[in-house]
């Protein structure tokens, strides 16, 4: 009797294995998918196509939010009144800040910790602010379980930046202010850049650059992004 037992119970054990197997390979075909999907849109950067073909983006994903669908170019809710942003869109800003293996990088709106994934991919040291504590919760473990130990969250608002760790090499904004926050401007090493959805209703990508006692601003392409919020 226990030897049937446990024969039935290493079936069981097995049958649970293979089905964890089937769902990867399920979500691999989704992933080289999108990442398919982001090259055709025009991001070219070989770097990049790789940090997105590397970072499994529904494990970003809060369990109640993932479906079948979490591959696909579109924003996905996590919660909080938040997305998950596009692919593409994450891709696209990424290319645009070009960067480089042990920048600093500041990110305003962590999320799901999805888009910290990606810089941490690229090399950057990232320092992620979220104001939401149960999302800064879920991608610190997020983070953590996906390895990725160069990403500092903090829980906080991300009009103040994070000054401790000033200057940063850029700056990326994933949430839309109706204008530049003065705080991330004044955290921009010289030469850095930033880039951020701006505006209300009506919002562009906006990309800026720190040139001595001037800043350079090239409005980009327009986008969609959930507001930035202050603390109260």
């Amino acid at each position: 009797m226990f030897r049937t037992g446990a024969v039935l119970l290493v079936a069981l054990m097995c049958f649970s294995c293979a089905g964890e197997v089937a769902t990867e390979e399920d979500w691999s075909v989704e992933h080289q998918a999108m990442v398919a999907t982001i090259k055709r849109h025009g991001v070219r950067d070989a770097r990049i196509l790789t940090a997105m073909g590397k970072v499994q983006r529904h494990r970003f994903i809060p369990d109640a939010y993932r479906t079948p669908s979490a591959y696909g170019d579109h924003p996905c809710p996590i919660g909080y009144g938040q997305t998950i942003s596009q692919p593409f869109i994450v891709a696209y800003m990424t290319e645009k800040l070009a960067i480089k293996p042990g920048e600093k990088v500041l990110e305003i709106g962590t999320g799901s910790g999805y888009q910290a994934a990606v810089l941490s991919e690229l090399g950057a040291e990232v320092f992620s602010i979220e104001i939401v504590p149960e999302l800064a919760a879920h991608a610190k473990r997020a983070l953590a379980e996906a390895g990725y130990d160069a990403v500092h969250v903090l829980t906080g608002d991300g009009y103040k930046g994070w000054p401790k760790h000033a200057p940063f090499d850029a700056v990326i904004v994933t949430c839309a202010p109706t204008r530049v926050p003065q705080a991330l401007v004044d955290q921009l090493r010289e030469g850095g850049r930033m880039i951020l959805p701006l505006g209300r209703y009506r919002q562009r990508l906006v990309i800026l650059r720190k040139l001595g006692k001037r800043v350079v601003q090239e409005d980009d392409v327009a986008v969609r992004f959930v507001p930035m919020v202050k603390s109260q």
